[in-house]
């Protein structure tokens, strides 16, 4: 009882700890206070730089290296303000996570003295060590030199006493060496075919920008569990564990009630997201137990991806301080729903308008309908790129699980708006005549507005879902980057709404009114998109067979799906939009294949390790215990009594040995597959001789530990069970 009073009295403590040092305060008084913004540029910077970086990020002009000397000087004053010691140039490699250097303000001036410097080209460029970021082939190791870049368009931000510079990462020859560099070209890109589609709707559409708001999925798990987990630590997920007797099954967890201390790490994270400009807006349980969901406001795509890849981080430092660790592995345990990060994607305009929202007017409607038709077109002509995006070694376990959308890619509309496409594509082709232009524009157009107003359809099977006012992405996997699906997805947009403009104008030039012209165009997407729109369940095997019948691909394991990557149709779009080129995507293809294959390595030595190490001795001796026990029983009874009661003793025995071989011979089998593997020259033929031909050995190791589990001694077995993990 002493033990317990004194735990609580400490948990008290450290609740008023925590009010002390994150008092309530209205999020406005601190939103974005450690973000060099709008309103910190307006104090410290003169109005020629302000206006000059304004200008860079609305109109991507470029800054001159004297107005960047006073960006820096402002930025500088700002950051020491604030306490920082040192800048660092924040980037995002293709390692999946991001990258810093630090450099201190410190400059010796001679003397004995010093200063704080920053300049303009300390600002703009730096020349980080690119000899061990992962390259696919773009650079020889001993080539090591590699360029950051300032991106003006991400406001730089204070982290602890750091000032971070959001920054490109190139190669020596130019080739992009990271995830935001290609994201930035296709942002460019769609702007630029958006706001020529804006024109025919409204001439005062000078820009149109992506927005994104991402749902991240996590689970949180005690420290100390968690370091008692050697799976967990290496792997980001458990590759042994028996399901316990109460999971997700009830449901109970789902929007439950926020456990108290989860709450104060959220309250934390939501403050110092605050201070950082990251707008959190929700927060609440997921299904799974100690599963969790924070989702922002919608943001321009770039800052919200910057956001997401910062936020991350973020979670993980605020999470030690609460003694918690935050799991963003999609799948850390078997048998509950994994974690996921929806991607709501849109386009808006610099007047205002939302162009995937439905609008008061007929004309506003045509806008919503031609932006909303061409997304689905996209998608339709580059499904599988789409899901080459949300390829990974994590994802593998999610997709088509009875938890997360199928590997098929397919739309979801709902079923107003499907009557309304319909309708839509019941038009005869041609010019239309009056009373089918009022028609159109009074019960099918004008009335968008009406039908959507209640319409809660959501389909959580699909893996590409309009909800309303947007496209939610919702396969995307909870550790990866947005980048990848975000640059895929606004190039293929940009793409499809160049090839719409270019038939319009020529159906204009021909003679058709604008209207009908765009009605035509449309009607020819709708019947050509048929076969991308579905609105049952995804996860049903009568889908998978249906979406056989119509050419969509179900492509399951990462290796294969990267493969859409590096076709020829793949590589033309990136060097057409100037998204990427030949070089640059197929050293992504190499890289995302090694990394697949690296994961899978990794998972296979630390099973290996586990299963030999820790499952097997703790077997032995527990079955060497029970040996000793049935010799005891011979000795002191009868034979026929011992028969009688040693009977199921003897039995565990054997079925301990059973599944002491079983891991033994497979932990062996898996062992000289792996060497095969390794053995393999072409980074794509390893990745899939490790997906075929090392992973099944996994579930066959795993069952027989998990069997083991439930018959060993519980104060023996040397791993936290899942009951003990996955409650808090």
């Amino acid at each position: 009882m002493p033990t317990m009073r004194f735990a609580a009295v400490k948990e008290a403590e450290k609740r008023q700890a925590i009010e002390k040092e994150f008092p309530y305060q209205r999020v406005s008084e601190i939103y974005g206070e450690h973000t060099f913004g709008n309103k910190a540029m307006k104090d410290y910077m003169t109005p020629e730089a302000y206006s000059s970086v304004i200008s860079a990020v609305n109109k991507g002009t470029k800054i001159d290296r004297n107005i960047a000397d006073q960006v820096a000087s402002g930025m500088k004053a700002w950051a020491i303000n604030l306490g920082a010691t040192h800048y660092t140039h924040w980037f995002q490699p293709l390692t999946g996570s991001t990258a810093e250097k630090h450099d201190s303000f410190f400059e010796p001036t001679g003397n004995g003295e010093a200063m704080e410097k920053f300049s303009g080209g300390m600002l703009v460029q730096q020349e980080p060590d690119a000899s061990s970021f992962p390259n696919g082939g773009i650079r020889n190791t001993f080539e090591a030199r590699g360029y950051t870049a300032w991106d003006p368009t991400s406001p730089a931000f204070m982290m602890g006493r750091t000032l971070c510079i959001p920054t490109v990462f190139v190669s020596y020859t130019g080739e992009a060496l990271d995830n935001k560099t290609p994201l930035l070209r296709a942002l460019q890109a769609v702007d630029n075919a958006a706001t020529q589609v804006c024109q025919y709707f409204d001439r005062n559409v000078r820009k149109v920008h992506a927005t994104l708001g991402w749902e991240q999925e996590y689970f949180l798990v005690d420290t100390a569990l968690y370091h008692a987990r050697p799976d967990l630590r290496l792997t980001g997920r458990t590759l042994l564990g028996h399901a316990p007797a109460k999971g997700q099954q009830l449901d109970d967890h789902y929007f439950g009630s926020i456990p108290e201390r989860a709450r104060h790490f959220m309250r934390e994270l939501e403050y110092e997201s605050y201070r950082l400009g990251i707008p959190v807006k929700t927060r609440h349980n997921e299904v799974a137990p100690s599963q969790f969901e924070l989702a922002p406001v919608f943001e321009e795509a770039n800052i919200s991806v910057d956001h997401n890849s910062l936020m991350m981080d973020l979670m993980d430092k605020v999470a030690r301080r609460h003694h918690f660790k935050v799991l963003l592995h999609e799948k850390p345990y078997a048998g509950v729903n994994g974690s996921g990060k929806h991607n709501n994607w849109s386009l808006a305009t610099d007047t205002g308008i939302n162009l995937l929202s439905p609008g008061k007017t007929p004309k506003s409607n045509l806008q919503f309908l031609t932006f909303f038709i061409n997304t689905i077109k996209a998608v339709n002509e580059n499904a599988d790129l789409m899901r080459a995006s949300i390829a990974s070694a994590g994802n593998d376990h999610r997709l088509g699980a009875n938890e997360a959308p199928p590997a098929i890619i397919s739309v979801f509309i709902g079923s107003q708006l499907t009557a309304t496409l319909d309708a839509l594509e019941k038009l005869e082709k041609g010019k239309l005549s009056p009373e089918q232009k009022t028609e159109l524009k009074l019960n099918v157009v004008g009335k968008i507005p009406e039908i959507l107003l209640d319409n809660t359809d959501r389909n959580r099977t699909s893996p590409f879902a309009f909800t309303g006012n947007k496209f939610e992405f919702r396969a995307v996997g909870s550790q990866a980057n947005c980048a990848q699906p975000m640059t895929i997805l606004n190039t293929i947009m940009t793409k499809q709404l160049i090839e719409f403009k270019t038939t319009v104008d020529a159906l204009i030039e021909g003679g058709m009114k604008k209207d009908d012209a765009i009605f035509n165009v449309l009607r020819d997407y709708i019947k050509s998109s048929q076969a991308i729109r579905f609105e049952g369940d995804g996860y049903s095997q009568a889908w998978a067979d249906e979406a056989e019948k119509r050419g969509l691909s179900n492509v399951k394991t990462s290796p294969l799906a990267l493969d859409f990557y590096v076709t020829e149709k793949a590589v033309s779009l990136f060097e057409e939009i100037g998204v990427m080129n030949r070089i640059e995507v197929e050293a992504r293809h190499e890289i995302m294949l090694e990394e697949y294959m690296l994961k899978i390595q990794i998972e296979s030595r630390v099973l290996g390790d586990i299963a030999g190490n820790h499952i097997v001795p703790t077997a032995i001796n527990y079955q060497n215990k029970l040996i000793q026990n049935v010799k005891g029983l011979k000795e002191v009874l009868s034979a026929d009594v011992f028969q009688k009661l040693a009977k199921d003793q003897l039995q565990m025995i054997e079925e301990i040995s059973t599944h002491i071989s079983t891991i033994i011979s497979e932990r062996e089998a898996m062992v000289e597959e792996r060497k095969k593997c390794n053995s393999i020259e072409s980074a794509r033929e390893r990745a899939i001789a490790y997906c075929d031909n090392v992973i099944p050995y996994f579930g066959k190791i795993r069952y027989a530990a998990d069997k083991l589990e439930m018959l060993i001694d519980d104060e023996l077995w040397p791993l936290p069970k899942y009951r003990e993990l996955i409650f808090i």
